[in-house]
């Protein structure tokens, strides 16, 4: 909407810093979707121009979330509503050379997960890992009900509860058949089809900006990380779909590498 779009002036933007013109690594989808939505290599002015319309739209969903709140608060039922507020997936926006959400960079893949409403805590943070598929399940938690022993995802509500608990170790990632990741919070592991490799501090950088598969240093953590990712890859059975049959098939190196660890 034109409205939320003039608050926000491409000249007085900044890129980000991780901002580059193109992404070096073969993602298998370059050219795909969001991709093809800016030029290559990217521009810095179209790039600004990108961003801030991403904020207008953020402005207006605000404005209503807004509406929404205010509906329930007239209607008496605001104290008692539990309100999610989260997303499918973040968009890159000139990040990496990229645009879209078709990658394992932390842009992408990890998305705001708020919860409010009775019984839980207000201006609070936890740091557990969590799937998005674990929200139907804490609602469940929530409200007194039954969780169908068909559910994967895992009830939140121990952490929201007590923010010493972890719900999770680590995140398995994935793209198509091109991409696959692991995180544990600290580190993130992202390996391609491609045979590319790359290797993360995310203590120490955030936006993903200096590769540390490469150095020897890394080497006992790129092992550590390595066979969070087969064990993962194993749990969720990813072999058992196309897509990961076909990412695997074309990297079995990863599997030798952690049996001759």
């Amino acid at each position: 909407p034109s409205k939320f779009q003039d608050l926000y002036d491409p000249e007085d933007i900044s890129l980000p810093e991780n901002f580059a013109p193109r992404h070096e690594i073969d993602t298998g989808a370059l050219e795909v979707r969001d991709e093809i939505l800016a030029g290559f290599p990217r521009d810095p002015g179209e790039i600004k121009g990108h961003i801030a319309d991403y904020y207008a739209m953020i402005t207006h969903l605000d404005d209503a979330l807004g509406q929404l709140l205010t509906a329930l608060e007239g209607a008496g039922e605001l104290d008692n509503t539990i309100i999610v507020f989260s997303g499918d997936n973040g968009l890159a926006v000139g990040q990496h050379g990229l645009m879209g959400k078709q990658n394992l960079y932390d842009h992408s893949v990890r998305v705001p997960l708020i919860f409010a409403g009775p019984g839980i805590p207000k201006g609070e943070q936890r740091d557990s890992l969590v799937y998005l598929l674990d929200i139907f399940p804490t609602l469940c938690d929530l409200t007194g009900t039954d969780i169908p022993a068909s559910v994967e995802g895992l009830s939140l509500k121990p952490c929201i509860d007590d923010r010493s608990k972890v719900t999770r170790d680590a995140l398995y990632l994935a793209y198509t058949e091109s991409i696959r990741g692991v995180t544990d919070g600290r580190h993130k592991l992202i390996e391609y089809a491609t045979g590319d490799t790359q290797l993360f501090d995310l203590g120490n950088d955030p936006l993903e900006m200096e590769n540390l598969a490469e150095q020897d240093a890394a080497s006992d953590t790129l092992s550590s990380m390595r066979s969070q990712l087969t064990a993962l890859a194993d749990q969720w059975d990813d072999e058992a779909h196309s897509m990961g049959k076909t990412f695997w098939g074309k990297r079995e190196d990863l599997r030798g590498m952690v049996k001759n660890r």
